[in-house]
């Protein structure tokens, strides 16, 4: 079974990461794209723009709504569904995010979502 993990893009790479996913759909500020120690950048798994927009507009207010919102968009995604094939080979797969919260962001449910889903 693989292990999901979630680390800010902003930490060391560690060998003990595995696959390593940037799971943003904007790029990392202050990162040079050779300089950030990814695998892929996957895009289509992050929350649509207009959820991502709405969510940090008020993001102590709104996360319980965009929790469920975008586990919701998660559930309807070919995207995901292609993304938990690819990664089911890995032993573990690090899901690379930029936020400073470490509670209130996407990589966390995408997470809670991938393991539920994966198990």
């Amino acid at each position: 079974m693989t292990q999901i993990r979630i680390k800010r893009v902003y930490e060391a790479p560690d060998a003990a990461d595995g696959y390593r996913v940037l799971v943003d759909r904007l790029w990392p500020r202050g990162i040079k794209k050779e300089h950030l120690k990814s695998d892929v950048w996957e895009k289509d798994i992050t929350p649509s723009a207009k959820l991502r927009k709405w969510f940090h507009e008020n993001t102590t207010e709104h996360w319980e709504d965009f929790a469920n919102i975008y586990r919701t968009e998660l559930e309807g995604s070919d995207a995901v569904r292609q993304f938990m094939e690819r990664i089911k080979t890995y032993d573990t797969v690090t899901l690379l995010y930029a936020s400073k919260d470490p509670i209130r962001n996407h990589a966390r449910i995408l997470q809670q979502f991938l393991s539920a889903h994966m198990a």
